[in-house]
């Protein structure tokens, strides 16, 4: 399967949450490239602004959020919406690979700087097994209750924790008023709050 050309110049107009995200995600995968353009124009900006929050550089956010769509292209399959919403999926995804290339970025420049006998000494910066264990179990638990969520309520709060929107960002994504938005967030989280004490052992 040849990957399509995704447009190298960022587009900046982003539409509402789609029912059809879900299935151009799979239609990608497929290789419907029209899917994958339209995948692309609709959620760029809000994935751009998550990966550039975490790299805060601007050509290596653009090539990471490339990263992104050629992930759906390849891997669009195993989208599940059991799982969660297409955009929280995305969000995953760009979130993973933001870090993957910042934690890439810091091992070049530490081997740029400190010498090879030095370079063992250094802490790693990764979570021990157990650490990921816990981390897995906590991300586990959250989805699970996000799922609960009603949907609108779900959607501004994955906008506005998980991409890092302002709630005005998010009132424009949605095409709510912003109003609106603050009280949908603050309902989710107080019931993503009250959902979460079901798993308070776990956590």
């Amino acid at each position: 399967m040849v990957s399509p050309a995704v447009p190298a110049r960022l587009r900046v107009r982003v539409q509402p949450q789609s029912e059809d995200w879900g299935e151009w995600i799979r239609a990608s995968a497929n290789g419907d490239q029209e899917a994958l353009a339209r995948l692309y124009d609709s959620t760029n900006r809000i994935l751009y602004g998550l990966i550039l929050r975490i790299l805060r550089d601007k050509v290596a956010a653009e090539d990471v959020l490339l990263e992104v769509y050629v992930q759906v292209w390849r891997k669009g399959e195993i989208y599940k919406p059991s799982k969660g919403t297409p955009l929280g999926w995305l969000l995953t995804i760009a979130r993973s690979r933001a870090i993957d290339a910042l934690r890439s970025r810091a091992f070049r420049e530490c081997g740029q700087q400190d010498p090879l006998e030095t370079v063992g000494a250094v802490a790693d910066p990764a979570p021990s097994p157990e650490e990921n264990t816990l981390i897995s179990q906590r991300r586990a638990c959250v989805q699970r209750c996000l799922a609960e969520l009603p949907k609108d309520q779900r959607e501004a709060i994955e906008l506005a924790f998980f991409s890092g929107l302002s709630h005005t960002e998010v009132a424009e994504t949605l095409g709510q008023p912003l109003g609106t938005v603050k009280t949908r967030v603050r309902l989710g989280m107080f019931h993503l709050r009250e959902s979460l004490r079901r798993y308070e052992r776990e956590l």
